[in-house]
């Protein structure tokens, strides 16, 4: 909606201060050595709208919803069998963590470097539980991520663990197994990241 505003030419003098901040012409303290009239340097005509600039920054959102994946550079992935000296530990943190879910797919394993990732493609069932548990030698701290891909869409982390050290569990007791939301399935994967330090690491997922 536009408004109007109607002033009176006597206030718009006195608002504006039009009345007396233009020279008299005939005045000749402000004519030059041959009579003419000089105006003031830097005085736009009367009248004379004089526009000014005004910078917008676009606000920025450095975090969207639905992002936020682990990224690095891949670890080098190995057979299972390579692992087997973590093997042991892996099932031991599986037995007092994820009781009654049973494995979806086969363990999988790498060798990392520092700030690594290895990434396991799965299908994420609609209402089904989750869990993924992951073991390491070497690794001070090794992070676990459920991702959901729904391509062309971004990534979405869906869940991840809360455990601190070479070991990782998503979805142990502490916490209750990921149950999808979803009334249908999609494409994911889990996403193994040594945060910091190098070594072995493995990891299995479980559904229930």
């Amino acid at each position: 909606m536009r408004h109007f505003f109607i002033l009176s030419a006597a206030t718009l003098a006195l608002v504006c201060g039009c009345g007396d901040s233009t020279p008299d012409p005939n005045d000749p303290s402000s004519q030059n050595m041959y009579g003419q009239y000089t105006p003031p340097a830097n005085t736009a005509p009367t009248g004379t709208y004089t526009p000014t600039t005004t910078t917008t920054t676009a606000p920025t959102n450095p975090t969207m919803p639905g992002t936020g994946a682990a990224s690095g550079s891949p670890a080098t992935p190995i057979a299972v069998p390579a692992a087997a000296a973590i093997q042991p530990l892996l099932t031991q943190l599986a037995a007092g963590e994820v009781q009654g879910m049973q494995p979806d797919g086969t363990a999988f394993a790498a060798q990392f470097q520092e700030g690594q990732v290895l990434e396991q493609a799965i299908t994420i069932q609609a209402g089904k539980c989750y869990s993924v548990v992951g073991a390491s030698m070497g690794v001070q701290e090794l992070d676990i991520q459920l991702v959901l891909t729904p391509s062309p869409l971004p990534p979405q982390v869906l869940a991840q663990d809360n455990s601190q050290g070479g070991t990782a569990v998503l979805g142990g007791k502490s916490t209750g197994c990921f149950k999808n939301p979803f009334p249908v399935g999609g494409p994911g994967k889990v996403v193994v990241k040594a945060t910091r330090g190098a070594g072995l690491g493995i990891a299995q997922v479980y559904i229930k």
